[in-house]
Formats: structure tokens, sequence, C-alpha cells
């Protein structure tokens, strides 16, 4: 459920951490942690709270958003799978978009969808389908991001969710369906 001002006090309570504060504290432990499963399991927090349009402006005050970009340029899988399920989550917003297309996030993006972890690939193509716009058309359709994305369309024997993204991305961008 997406959260409002009014609705994030009555939550909180009296006595509760406020929003911003609370994700700064995952932040800050983040940045302190030094094993990974730890780092994953504050990613995965970090992301779920990317949903919702009421984190978004705390997101980007605490540069999350590059966090999770920094993310899915790791070798562990699942800091790669809950970065880019963030990036998925918080790029239903226009600023949120700018943000990850001005700090190089579309080719990163890209190089998820040849991810073996199929979560890592639904959220690719997620992100893919809200990323894509007037300044960064040309970097996601380039015939190798297209051929890719066609063969994720065709395999819904395979997965349907990878079928089902992958269709809708080629009809809003590439055969002009929407």
């Amino acid at each position: 459920m997406f959260t409002n001002h009014r609705r994030q006090e009555e939550r909180t309570g009296k006595y509760g951490t406020p929003r911003m504060q609370y994700l700064q504290e995952l932040v800050s432990q983040f940045q302190n942690a030094t094993d990974e499963e730890t780092k994953d399991k504050i990613v995965a927090n970090l992301a779920n709270f990317a949903y919702d349009p009421y984190n978004y402006s705390f997101l980007r005050q605490l540069n999350v958003l590059e966090l999770f970009l920094d993310c899915i340029t790791e070798p562990n899988e699942k800091l790669v799978e809950f970065g880019i399920g963030g990036i998925c989550n918080s790029c239903a917003d226009p600023v949120n978009v700018a943000v990850v297309i001005q700090c190089g996030g579309i080719p990163l993006v890209i190089n998820c969808l040849s991810s073996p972890v199929r979560n890592t690939v639904n959220y690719a193509l997620g992100a893919l389908y809200y990323l894509c716009n007037e300044s960064s058309r040309e970097d996601i359709l380039k015939q190798e991001v297209v051929d890719v994305i066609e063969k994720y369309a065709a395999a819904e024997s395979v997965s349907v969710s990878f079928s089902n993204l992958a269709k809708a991305f080629l009809d809003k961008y590439v055969y002009g369906k929407d």
C-alpha cells in the first residue's frame, strides 16, 4: 500500500523513527557492513521501500539509487538482484528515471538481461520499460538489446513473466502498438 504523510505519521507513532532517518540508518548500516548476507538483507529492504512514491525523494536525497546501481556491478548475484529490483521499483517516477540515466545506469541495467537469476532478468525488463524515453531511447533500442528482448518475448514456455514483460516492452517501444 502506498503511503502519504498522514498515514506515515499514524504508522510511525509519537516515538517512532521518521522515514528519512530510518532510511539513512539503513544506508549507514550498508556502508558499514562487512559480510555479504547483511548487505543483501539491507539492499533488499531498501528495494522494498523503493516501490512507494512516498519514499522517492528520501531515496534521492540519500543517493540510494546510486547505491542500487553500484550493487548491480557486484559479483554477488543477490546484491545484483536486489539492486536491480530497487531500480525497477523506483523507475515509475520520471525524476528517478533521470537520476538513473544521468548516473550511467542504462548499460548496467542492460547487462542484467544476461543474468542467470530469473528475478534479476524480470527486474531488468521492467526497469528498461520505464527507463526508455527520448533521452535513453538510442541506448536502449540498440539492435543487440532488442534481439535479447525478442528472445525473452518468444520464451513463453520458459517463463511467462519474461515473455509478458518483453512483449509489453516491444509493443510500446519497437512495434508501436501502444
